[in-house]
């Protein structure tokens, strides 16, 4: 049975005639001028699927009987078919087509994009298509124009179907085209309705003994006929098998693997793809000539000696069989050898021949095999993508897509993934069934960085048309501008991009305070989250340090097989631009061995069944990282200020000794000099002497992400909050710190009041301030931002300077926009939570990237930074 449906004809059907069209396809409707198309199209499909030509003449022309337009035209509907093929939407064109030629462009735009094409001819006497055109006040057609398109359709009728179209339909007079009905198709490989769980089995080439265990491994019960074969099994919590193809050839027990597999689809309990091997197999079953090699022999011997019952059933089961299935509404596909984005639930002879053989770059190697072009290095679908064919010692993940054939017809193992948890179960060879051509050795997928090349971001991840999706956004763009400064620092200067798996948001300052002497204020952090139907937050001591994300693994072993890190290097900690907070390896190694003390004394490694861990942090003092910061635009500032105002306060008192009237002004210089004073004091605080390690202090205050779980997501802020103390009590050295907070009933006005105390005292004593988080589910009816920081007044002067808080700068600044600071803060936050759910999840690094460039290039849009 062929994948395609075989041509057929309506010109002797009834009245009634159903028409079938596939879901996703090319139809071309085909009549003399007046033959009803537009009507026929209107009735009977939406507006949006049809593209006219008289409507591209009307586009091009501002006139769709402008004939002189038509090569125009038709370049355009051209144009739209590309287009709307490509992205898999039913199309409809409503345009005479009566020419051979003129229908053959369109056939073979549906062959270019892997689409089924049906023609749709509308067949009227001639005497009706005048008729209708006379009634036309727009149209005024020569008398010679439709007798000359009914010959040149007569003759085209015969090479209509078959030669030219899949499935073609002739409606013949007014009475059968008005009964015609239309019906949609789904393609043959669309299964997305079927969600699973799956269990799916990679190639079993005969082994019947093998996968007989692995299904009892899996948890299905083995049905048994009459004379004790396998002959279907059914899993008691109804999951379903799905099978990569090659079930047969070189193994000891082809119809045993047949006979199972068959018995589970036939009761609905599996599904099966074809392997080459199956079709190779068909073709030599049916007398066709064929080269016996590669086990094609040993599975002709083993059918032979059965019924001929069972062999013609084989037969009719394996020539059944489809190139590939899309299954869990589009995130699955299983094809025998893989199958590239562009042919997901396509149907043509060529993805059938990708999906049984993959791409073959036709050179042979030492071998005699064909060289195959690894086309899951390039591979950027969203759907995972599940195959065997080439086998490997051990599955691995290469951009969402996996290889399950483990060679156990070659002494290796049979595999199978568990769909969707992404677990896989094997059992090994029971012996060396077929000795294989090419030994199963890895192929050579690292690169001299030790990571693999289809892991590495492309720019064209970032700056596509489509953005990053994340969950809680949407899809997020970037600017052009914005990604290329990014890749700059992202290639030159970050840390090794195995480890670079998050970038912290920015973060949202609260409404501007109206209370006198303020600029920012608990109050409008409380408000804002209150509207937003909020009953509680947290507010968290905001140490004054630096940003600083830290990835530890628990041991080297754990960090080659998760990140791909086999230098001894066990993690890595890196800034919010993604560099290396120090610049010394032997430093970055002393913190981590400190940091993976203290989870292991806290036994989070085992509490949260992690072998790494990815927190973020502050490192204190500010000093120990911006040094160079402080010396050039606060420390100058502040020196200068103290230098310059005394003096100038000094001459004004000599001036009004001299009776000069300068009382305003030396007023004014002492005011600056009081505040140059306090700026002073107030950077002052976060500054100390640090010897190595000795002064350093790190404050976890969120644990982002471990294996299999975005730690970030599933726990509230209350929780991290008590992982980071107990973290700070587990480490004996003193470099951990806990994080100050206090959870706020926001419709407790004594608990407001009192969480404003809390802010006021920490800030008047030198702390920076705090930030304000929702706990709680939030609303699902508005996004609300993840956090809100409420800065002290002293710490402000920092920010905007010495004389900020005098009222005439005050009030100014009181009218500084918080839209774009806000839009970032928010779409910052959702990269970087997609950027560990990737992670969690397993997908190529590369993915993960996708969402962590974003959060690097987000950073260069113009926004105060002061806010």
């Amino acid at each position: 049975m062929t994948e395609i449906p075989m041509t057929e004809t309506a010109s002797t059907a009834p009245r009634a005639t159903e028409i079938r069209v596939p879901e996703m396809g090319l139809v071309v409707l085909v009549g003399v001028s007046g033959s009803g198309k537009s009507h026929f199209a209107r009735r009977h499909f939406k507006p949006s699927q049809v593209v006219s030509s008289d409507y591209c003449r009307l586009v091009v022309a501002d006139d769709e009987n402008d004939q002189s337009a038509t090569g125009d035209a038709f370049d355009l509907l051209h144009y739209i078919v590309r287009k709307r093929l490509r992205r898999g939407l039913l199309t409809v064109v409503d345009a005479t087509n009566v020419q051979q030629k003129a229908r053959q462009s369109l056939v073979q735009i549906a062959k270019d994009h892997d689409v089924l094409s049906v023609a749709i001819v509308l067949d009227v006497p001639e005497h009706v298509a005048a008729e209708r055109n006379a009634a036309r006040p727009d149209r005024d057609l020569p008398d010679h124009v439709i007798p000359r398109q009914r010959r040149e359709l007569r003759r085209g009728l015969r090479s209509l179907g078959g030669r030219e179209f899949k499935r073609s339909y002739v409606l013949t007079g007014v009475d059968e085209i008005d009964a015609a009905t239309i019906t949609y198709e789904k393609a043959w490989t669309d299964k997305r309705e079927i969600t699973g769980p799956f269990d799916i089995i990679g190639d079993v080439h005969g082994c019947r003994a093998e996968l007989e265990e692995l299904l009892g491994d899996l948890g299905y019960e083995i049905e048994r006929d009459a004379l004790g074969r396998a002959a279907g099994a059914n899993h008691p919590g109804g999951r379903t098998a799905v099978f990569v193809g090659d079930l047969v050839d070189r193994g000891p027990d082809t119809p045993g693997v047949l006979r199972l597999v068959m018995g589970m689809v036939e009761a609905g309990q599996a599904l099966c793809v074809s392997g080459n091997h199956e079709n190779k197999l068909v073709k030599a079953l049916r007398g066709r000539k064929v080269r016996v090699a590669h086990g094609l022999a040993e599975s002709l011997d083993q059918l032979g000696a059965e019924p001929d019952d069972f062999r013609d059933g084989a037969l009719e089961f394996m020539d059944g069989l489809i190139s590939h299935y899309v299954l869990d509404e589009g995130r699955l596909v299983v094809a025998h050898a893989g199958l590239k984005e562009d042919y997901h639930g396509r149907a043509s002879g060529r993805v059938r021949s990708f999906a049984l053989y993959g791409d073959t770059t036709g050179e042979t190697d030492e071998y005699g095999l064909p060289v195959r072009y690894p086309w899951a290095n390039d591979y950027r679908g969203k759907a995972m993508v599940v195959y065997g064919h080439t086998p490997v010692p051990e599955p691995e993940w290469i951009n969402n897509t996996i290889c399950l054939d483990t060679g156990v017809v070659f002494g290796g193992k049979l595999t199978a993934l568990r769909y969707p948890e992404r677990e896989l179960a094997a059992v090994p060879a029971k012996q060396v069934w077929y000795e294989p051509t090419r030994p199963l050795v890895p192929a050579p997928a690292m690169t001299a960085g030790g990571h693999r090349e289809t892991d590495v971001l492309k720019i064209e991840d970032v700056l596509g048309n489509e953005g990053v999706e994340t969950a809680l956004m949407g899809r997020v763009s970037v600017r052009h501008e914005n990604a290329l400064a990014a890749l700059e620092v992202m290639s030159r200067f970050a840390v090794d991009p195995r480890w670079l798996v998050y970038l912290p948001p920015t973060m949202a300052p609260s409404a501007t305070s109206t209370l006198p002497g303020h600029l920012e204020h608990p109050a409008e952090a409380f408000a804002a989250y209150r509207e937003a139907g909020l009953d509680r937050v947290i507010c968290e001591e905001k140490h004054m340090g630096s940003r600083a994300v830290v990835v530890v693994a628990r041991d080297a072993e754990v960090a080659a097989a998760r990140f791909g890190v086999t230098d001894g290097t066990t993690g890595a900690i890196f800034t919010r631009t993604g560099r290396a907070f120090f610049r010394d390896p032997a430093r970055t190694a002393e913190v981590l061995d400190r940091v993976r003390t203290a989870i292991t004394g806290a036994g989070l490694w085992d509490e949260l069944d992690t072998g790494w861990l990815v927190l973020d942090c502050e490192l204190l003092p500010w000093s120990a990282k911006a040094m160079d910061l402080i010396r050039t635009q606060y420390a100058a500032t502040g020196a200068a200020a103290r230098a310059a105002l005394p003096v100038a306060s000094g001459a004004l008192a000599r001036a009004a000794a001299r009776g000069l009237d300068v009382g305003a002004l030396r007023e004014h210089i002492d005011r600056r000099a009081a505040n140059a004073t306090l700026f002073r004091d107030a950077y002052a605080r976060y500054c100390w002497q640090v010897d190595g390690l000795a002064g350093l202090k790190l404050a976890p205050f969120q644990v982002l992400a471990g294996e299999r779980c975005t730690w970030a997501t599933s726990r509230e802020h209350d929780w991290h909050m008590e992982i980071a103390a107990r973290l700070a009590e587990a480490d004996p050295s003193g470099l951990l710190t806990g994080t100050d907070s206090l959870v706020v009933d926001l419709g407790s006005e004594p608990s407001v009041a009192a969480a404003t105390v809390w802010w006021t005292e920490r800030t008047e004593a030198g702390g920076e301030g705090m930030v304000v988080k929702p706990l709680g589910p939030p609303p699902e009816d508005r996004k609300v931002q993840p956090g809100i920081k409420c800065r002290g007044r002293e710490y402000l002067r920092i920010i905007y300077g010495p004389d900020y808080a005098e009222p005439e700068h005050l009030d100014r600044l009181r009218n500084r926009s918080l839209g774009r600071k806000r839009s970032l803060a928010m779409r910052e936050h959702a990269l970087g939570l997609a950027a560990l759910d990737r992670l969690t999840a397993g997908e190529p690094l590369w993915r993960v990237h996708q969402a962590v460039f974003a959060v690097l290039a987000l950073e260069s849009e113009p926004v105060d930074p002061r806010l």
